[in-house]
């Protein structure tokens, strides 16, 4: 390869070097790329959080099912309900307050049962009543002393037109509603059921169902279990796939668990995972199935 050769490939590499440092000096610098109108399932999967957080919230406000419904589809999901589920179990993780999930997971638990579980009410506005001023009428009096009684003429009484005073109707914002759980506020859960599971292939979970008076499952109650190395707090509901009022917990061979029920404060102590075995008589950790349910 002579001089004249080598020179002229040097030349085209160079140029090709160059053109594609220009060409991306233009993308990325002089005119990026824009997106305008971008579909919501192309976003990131943070975004997605985003959207999912300010859907439920607008589901919370007008309790309107079918839109919210629509406005999950943008996103593409699957699944949409248990994204739901999984993105409120993952708030809570990272420490987030249950007033902040709760909609996600209403929410998750509407769609699943199709219809919108409790309907929201508005707070009736107080009036008062303004009482009026009673009168008082000057009254004479004799002079100490004075031999006759004195002749007093009383000034002029003057009379004037009361109106009863009336408060001014103003024009008031009607609160929006809260969300409550779909458990009645303060009535306690009882423990009605305890059953073991044993199933070689599963993990040692401790499960909860949880009713209420009307033989419904109850989402939104918050649990707490508590053993001597720790405590773990969590909530029914976030997994509706498996019931509403349905929750469970991991449990450790030879660990004794206390339960409370935040609602009612119902409290069940010494909670630990069976013994079962398989056919071949060896033993494993089993299960345990705990129903509550409110009178």
């Amino acid at each position: 390869m002579n001089h004249s050769t080598r020179s002229l490939i040097l030349q085209i590499i160079f140029a090709v070097l160059a053109g594609l440092g220009l060409g991306l000096a233009y993308s990325w610098l002089l005119s990026p790329v824009t997106y305008v109108d971008a579909n919501p399932a192309l976003l990131r999967a943070d975004f997605k959080d985003q959207y999912r957080v300010v859907i439920a919230a607008s589901y919370a406000a007008n309790q309107d099912l079918t839109r919210a419904r629509a406005r999950l589809d943008l996103l593409g999901d699957s699944d949409p309900v248990a994204e739901l589920s999984a993105q409120a179990q993952r708030m809570l993780a990272a420490g987030e307050p249950f007033e902040k999930v709760r909609p996600l997971a209403q929410l998750a638990t509407d769609l699943q049962q199709g219809f919108v579980s409790e309907p929201f009410t508005a707070t009736p506005i107080p009036t008062f009543n303004t009482p009026a001023a009673a009168q008082t009428t000057p009254t004479a009096s004799p002079v100490p002393g004075s031999a006759e009684e004195p002749t007093f003429t009383p000034p002029p009484t003057v009379f004037f037109e009361q109106t009863p005073l009336t408060p001014s109707l103003l024009e008031t914002v009607t609160p929006r509603p809260t969300f409550t759980p779909t458990s009645g506020p303060g009535a306690p859960f009882a423990l009605v059921a305890q059953e073991t599971i044993c199933d070689p292939g599963a993990r040692a979970l401790m499960q909860f169902i949880l009713m209420d008076a009307r033989r419904d499952q109850a989402a939104g109650v918050e649990i707490i279990v508590t053993w001597n190395q720790g405590e773990d707090r969590f909530f029914t509901g976030f997994k509706p796939e498996l019931g509403n009022g349905y929750a469970d917990f991991i449990m450790e061979p030879n660990t004794v668990y206390n339960i409370r029920i935040v609602t009612g404060g119902a409290f069940v102590p010494d909670i630990s995972a069976p013994v079962c075995a398989d056919p071949n008589g060896t033993e494993y950790a089993g299960g345990v199935l705990l129903t509550f349910q409110q009178p």
